[in-house]
């Protein structure tokens, strides 16, 4: 394990072989999803990362789903930001007695708090810092680097929040690592993170002093550590990233499509997950979708893409991807399954392209043949944007145990009329219900609210949102 020994120079830029990766904040690619902006790419190296102030920011939200999926741990830290998004606006916020933290988590907590003011000036500080002190990693960002910034806070807050909670730390970064190897981090990237990170903290914290800055140097070091030994182990058994070639390409709306791949080798994921994609004629840049389909015994992978104004990987994908062009898939990730152990029914929330990720859980359901109540509430702006509304009600006339809702803003076709989650409010309760909810960050909000408004415990409510939530565009 790397030993972190001061700020400038503290951490040590040669570390041993797989001790050290490529952090979030370093790759180009990070922080990518279903909205847009810029990613990154990378090679399979056997690396993990610091999670670092960068890291863990970049590296928080590139792990996000279709309406930014992600894991509990990440949507609970979403949860607690303000709706402007900033980490900063949100640590007065963190839960918890301080009696109750450790030491250290005290102490981090401590200089987020004294930074919070001056967010902006520590993020442009920390890349300076590290730009002006290592130029040869400039190339591997976007060329923009606004969104970058609160993607970085976010990984700290993230971090920062669960310190003193072992398994779920663990669990949260090792996700993060094994995404992460796509971007061929290298052991190199780290120290030169690290000192920025302190750099900067100790620039702007009020009570910066020795204690405040060993312990900023213990938890990076324990932070980098998990993801290392996350991603080494992923290195045995998976590739960095699949090939995969479009089969199929379907234009059903003029800005949506739906078009199936077939990866180059078996790709095992879970109905409700969702994966980065990376086009040929944007690389470098990663963007996040949900799979549209249970796992099927044919091996292809099928997904639903809506072109979002700027959006370059969206957009290339609807408007120019064809059958035969070649795409490449990151690692499977995501919480919104199914649970199998339990007998409740399923409340499903499915906005715009959410539809997707929603319709594998139905397949999902089928296939395990538990004939639990499904309810589905499908929501779009007008009956012209219920693009998938047939395929739902091929599978409602199949599955007497499923409901499909639709449910338009405006428009006097076809379901009810208003807003998904207020429909969802008139036909309650749902106290036999588990909810799962996918689309866009305004409706996954709301949808929680109304949820836990009307008795549903948190633990019954699924969303894999994090890019949608916690507003994120990719590198430039």
């Amino acid at each position: 394990m790397c030993t972190c020994l001061g700020v400038r120079g503290a951490f040590p830029s040669n570390s041993p072989a797989g001790t050290v990766g490529r952090s979030p904040a370093l790759d180009p690619g990070y922080g990518h999803g279903t909205r847009e902006r810029n990613g990154k790419r990378g090679s399979d190296t056997r690396t993990s990362r610091y999670l670092s102030g960068p890291e863990l920011t970049q590296a928080c939200w590139d792990e996000g789903p279709h309406a930014v999926a992600a894991s509990t741990v990440a949507r609970k830290a979403t949860r607690r930001c303000s709706r402007r998004g900033t980490v900063m606006d949100a640590q007065a916020t963190m839960p918890g007695d301080e009696t109750l933290r450790s030491p250290d988590a005290a102490l981090i907590h401590r200089t987020l708090t004294e930074i919070a003011p001056v967010a902006d000036r520590v993020t442009s500080y920390f890349y300076a810092l590290l730009f002006v002190r290592h130029p040869e990693l400039r190339a591997l960002f976007p060329a923009a680097m606004d969104t970058q910034r609160d993607r970085l806070l976010r990984a700290i807050l993230i971090a920062a929040d669960r310190m003193d909670n072992p398994d779920a730390l663990a669990e949260y970064l090792g996700g993060l690592a094994r995404g992460h190897r796509k971007y061929g981090t290298l052991p190199t990237h780290y120290p030169a993170l690290g000192d920025a990170l302190l750099g900067a903290l100790s620039r702007y914290a009020v009570t910066w002093d020795g204690a405040a800055e060993a312990a900023w140097i213990r938890t990076y070091t324990a932070l980098s550590q998990i993801m290392i030994d996350a991603a080494a182990e992923d290195e045995e058994r998976a590739p960095a990233w699949w090939v995969a070639e479009i089969v199929s390409h379907d234009l059903r709306r003029p800005d949506v499509a739906i078009f199936t791949l077939r990866p180059d080798q078996a790709y095992p994921f879970l109905a409700g997950q969702y994966t980065a994609l990376e086009t040929p004629w944007w690389p470098r840049i990663w963007r996040h979708y949900s799979f549209a389909s249970a796992p099927r015994p044919d091996g292809l992978l099928t997904f639903h893409i809506k072109a979002v104004p700027a959006g370059w990987v969206s957009s290339a994908l609807v408007h120019r991807a064809r059958p035969g062009d070649v795409l490449r898939l990151g690692p499977p990730a995501g919480s919104m399954t199914v649970d199998h152990t339990t007998h409740n029914g399923l409340l499903c929330l499915g906005g715009g392209t959410g539809i997707a990720p929603i319709k594998a859980l139905v397949e999902d359901v089928a296939e395990h043949g538990d004939r639990r109540p499904m309810q589905v509430f499908y929501g779009a702006r007008s009956d012209r944007d219920l693009y998938d509304i047939d395929t739902m009600l091929r599978l409602q006339q199949t599955f007497p145990w499923l409901a499909v809702r639709p449910v338009v803003t405006s428009g006097s076709g076809m379901g009810l009329k208003g807003l998904l989650p207020d429909a969802v409010r008139e036909l309650g309760p749902w106290h036999e219900y588990d909810a799962y909810l996918s689309g866009p960050p305004g409706m996954i909000r709301s949808g929680v609210d109304v949820l836990t408004g009307i008795g549903m415990p948190s633990a019954r409510i699924r969303y894999d949102a994090v890019e949608e939530l916690a507003p994120t565009t990719g590198p430039a």
